[in-house]
């Protein structure tokens, strides 16, 4: 970790920071930020679903703004990155699932019982056996796998979301991902999952979530990216309900979260009943796209080198009534980072700011549908992939009370810690690490995506005490606002907090943009075996260990 990059002109650097800061009218720049807000978490753009004319709308919209903050076009079409995508509908009266057992059959009510996901490469029927696997993880670098002795040939891979609690948290989200998951499942022999969530650890309530199953599964058209093929048949169990799949098994779900709950091995046993579904589903394609612009940066080397900055522009759109109100639209996610995306890029406009290195502001889609306009472009970079060297990713970062603390994702991986640290003590502003690591944050948003290509990264969430009023506000809004159509415009903010906020992230990313060495991962960072290539400060990377995952 090369902390001495600049320490020499440090003491300038907080000092200037801390004047700019200090003379800052946050109130004024909160308002600007809001104003973007109305228009793209407006009823008019109908929750910015992916493929609808809201989302076009909203596209259009931040190229705009992007061209009077003077960012050049970053897309394949002028500010465009235009992207292909496979779409599945359930049609859920024409589909069903059940349990066999003893040649009785039982019934699962869809939508209540469990719901049926099109993930993967879904199949019309099966009929298969199903095996309990724990949290269904092999992790090579801790020697743990929950897949060994198992006989999952042809069956149904059933398990609770999570991982044990003595394996690091980005080792154990990176495991948990889909795509990571389901390649130990497929060559165990599986041919479908079934999850199982922890309540303790449920951002959303069953029945709230359980609309959103009819909501269309998006996938990239490229079926090379596709980190699922092979997956027949997935399902969402609600843990409620779950003692209905475990009947005869000699097992419960109480009995298996008392041992995920106190850090206990988890059972591993063959359910005594068959599951046998019929799946019926609409399939189409749509296109959308990645709204990218450029920041010039003014050396004549370092300019083409990129600091990135992420967001994510798409929403779930229209949807089922939940107290009367269809429209989704997404305020908090994550138009709020949308518009700290332009308020920053004006920023950076109006102080006519010369950094060494380009910026490069891209408002993404398919967030909502796992992370796919990233995935895209950071696949498929409009400019060299090579010259990427940091991504700063705003996603939900809740302006709900004002800032005190910063929550990091990422902090304690890369150099970039170090920066973002140095920004906040100038600031006044204390940062925090993940306080959830159970809840994968680091890996839900868009920065993973350039995280999988090697790229160092952060992303952000006000944070707060636990135990204090701030702590309350967010748990309250995750349980009634997140993925609700309550995200919305009528909401409690605090617009000049989101103004500090959007100081700060500036400040960094002109910090970032103009050191002299490249951000790099700490040796001790899980994430630094996706660094690619050869650099001055690490000649030699460090080779990834065995039964590393490759992209």
């Amino acid at each position: 970790m090369k902390l001495h990059r600049r320490q020499w002109w440090m003491p300038f650097l907080i000092a200037g920071a801390i004047s700019v800061f200090a003379a800052t009218d946050f109130n004024a720049e909160g308002n600007r930020w809001w104003s973007y807000m109305e228009y793209l978490a407006s009823d008019a753009l109908q929750g910015r679903a992916l493929g609808t004319p809201g989302f076009e709308k909203a596209s259009d919209y931040v190229a705009e703004q992007f061209r009077k903050a003077g960012l050049k076009p970053a897309g394949s079409s002028g500010y465009f990155q235009p992207i292909q995508f496979d779409v599945r509908q359930i049609v859920e009266e024409q589909s069903s699932v059940s349990l066999v057992r003893d040649g009785t059959t039982e019934p699962v009510k869809l939508g209540e019982d469990a719901n049926i996901s099109l993930h993967g490469e879904p199949g019309t029927d099966i009929d298969a056996a199903a095996v309990f696997v724990g949290y269904g993880l092999t992790v090579p670098e801790k020697s743990y796998d929950d897949l060994s002795g198992q006989d999952l040939k042809g069956k149904i891979a059933v398990y609770l979301a999570g991982g044990p609690a003595d394996i690091p948290g980005p080792l154990k989200s990176h495991y948990q991902s889909a795509g990571e998951r389901w390649k130990f499942l497929k060559a165990a022999g599986a041919v479908g999952i079934a999850t199982i969530a922890n309540p303790k650890s449920m951002d959303i309530p069953w029945a709230r979530s359980t609309l959103a199953r009819f909501r269309p599964v998006i996938s990239l058209a490229d079926p090379g990216m596709n980190d699922t093929q092979g997956l027949k048949f997935s399902l969402t169990i609600n843990p409620e309900h779950a003692d209905k799949f475990f009947a005869g098994a000699g097992h419960t779900l109480a009995e298996i979260l008392d041992a995920a709950n106190n850090h206990k091995p988890l059972p591993h046993f063959p359910l005594a009943s068959r599951v046998r579904a019929h799946v019926t589903f609409k399939q189409s394609k749509t296109t959308s796209r990645n709204t990218a612009g450029i920041y010039e940066g003014t050396d004549p080397t370092l300019k083409n080198e990129y600091v990135v900055m992420s967001a994510h522009l798409d929403h779930l759109g229209v949807g089922k009534p939940i107290d009367g109100d269809a429209i989704y639209n997404g305020a908090m996610d994550d138009a709020s980072g949308v518009a700290s995306m332009i308020d920053i890029a004006t920023m950076l406009h109006e102080q006519k700011a010369k950094t060494k290195r380009s910026i490069l502001f891209v408002a993404v889609t398919g967030e909502e549908s796992g992370l796919l306009g990233s995935r895209y472009f950071a696949t498929h970079p409009t400019v060299k992939a090579e010259n990427i060297v940091a991504d700063i990713d705003l996603d939900m970062f809740m302006p709900l009370h004002s800032l005190k603390y910063l929550e990091v994702q990422g902090v304690q991986e890369s150099t970039l810690g170090a920066d973002i640290r140095a920004v906040c003590q100038a600031n006044g502003i204390e940062v925090q690490t993940d306080k959830e690591p159970e809840r994968n944050l680091f890996i839900r948003s868009d920065q993973y995506s350039f995280i999988r290509r090697g790229v160092p990264a952060l992303a952000f969430k006000f944070g707060y005490v636990i135990g204090s009023p701030e702590e309350k506000i967010h748990k309250d809004w995750l349980k009634n606002r997140y993925h609700a159509p309550s995200d919305d415009l009528n909401q409690p903010v605090d617009k000049a907090a989101a103004g500090k906020f959007n100081v700060i992230i500036e400040q960094l990313l002109e910090r970032v943009a103009d050191e002299s060495s490249r951000p790099q991962w700490n040796s001790d960072s899980f994430f630094r075996r996706f660094q690619r290539g050869v650099t001055a400060a690490n000649p030699k990377p460090t080779p990834p260990p065995p039964g590393a995952p490759t992209l």
